[in-house]
């Protein structure tokens, strides 16, 4: 049985849908603010392997509230991995390209120093070192951008606002890869059998979509695929202030997943996807 930390997220949702088997937990039966209890949930029920889709993720919120968020995304990641560590359970953590600083242009691989630039980042560059230190199989797996049909995140929001305006200014300095959470959730399974077998394949990996773009040219995208006509204008991220400061780049290396056999998802391919099911919705 795989042990999913996490119900109601994009990522667990999906993978609660490609393996409907796994026993997914929410906060009520393991409360990520309370790391010494999701330790508890493992040593419980014992699975053969562990991942952890749950994360504090309110990027602007967690400037006011790090030390929750570190909690969650530093203190309970580490708790899992030093259960999973003395049960030879493998892990798989899901992380994000925000423990960078989003300096240059060039992808960033997995061992590029990290520098993050917002208590999200940090909170969550504390959890990579706990897997790490925990010293048992383990993957860490960075991504960046996640949508999907459900949950709060770009595509929805662009879809809502842009069935009401005629133009919307996105931001079009930030270059990423935006990624299908249906793909992360494929990614992470395979991840974690692949582990259990084969642990010397532990580490921290880059998984993202394909092409990079910036937010605006993802705007775009949407507004094309969804036959809204919204115009879309590009704005520099100074003129658009938030709380947390965002990485500029945040375009990531993922070469190193071949070792799964897994290469970078096409993000248009998934957008498509994503759309077919909202509109199965409606």
């Amino acid at each position: 049985m795989i042990l999913v930390f996490g119900c109601t997220g994009q990522v667990a949702r999906e993978l609660a849908r490609l393996q409907p088997a796994a026993l997914f937990l929410d906060r009520a039966q393991a409360d990520l603010s309370d790391p010494a209890a999701c330790a508890a949930a493992i040593r419980a029920h014992r699975p053969r392997a562990v991942i952890n889709a749950a994360a504090y993720t309110a990027v602007d919120r967690a400037e006011e509230e790090e030390a929750l968020a570190a909690r969650i995304n530093g203190a309970a990641p580490a708790a899992m991995a030093q259960e999973c560590a003395a049960l030879s359970v493998p892990l798989v953590h899901i992380s994000t390209d925000y423990v960078f600083d989003g300096a240059g242009e060039g992808p960033f691989a997995p061992d590029h120093p990290t520098a993050p630039l917002n208590a999200y980042g940090r909170t969550k560059l504390l959890g990579e070192a706990g897997v790490r230190a925990a010293g048992g199989a383990h993957v860490i797996l960075r991504t960046s951008w996640v949508f999907s049909a459900h949950g709060g995140n770009f595509v929805r929001t662009m879809l809502r606002l842009g069935a009401a305006r005629d133009s919307l200014r996105v931001v079009g300095d930030q270059i990423g890869g935006p990624t299908p959470a249906r793909a992360i959730a494929g990614a992470c399974l395979a991840v974690a059998e692949t582990l259990q077998t084969s642990p010397e394949n532990s580490g921290t990996y880059h998984f993202s979509g394909a092409p990079d773009t910036s937010w605006a040219g993802f705007a775009r995208a949407i507004m094309a695929a969804a036959g809204l006509d919204c115009r879309i204008e590009d704005i520099e991220t100074r003129n658009y202030p938030t709380p947390a400061k965002r990485p500029l780049n945040s375009r990531l290396d993922c070469s190193g997943l071949s070792g799964f056999g897994l290469d970078r998802p096409d993000w248009r391919q998934g957008l498509s996807d994503v759309l077919n099911e909202l509109k199965g919705r409606s």
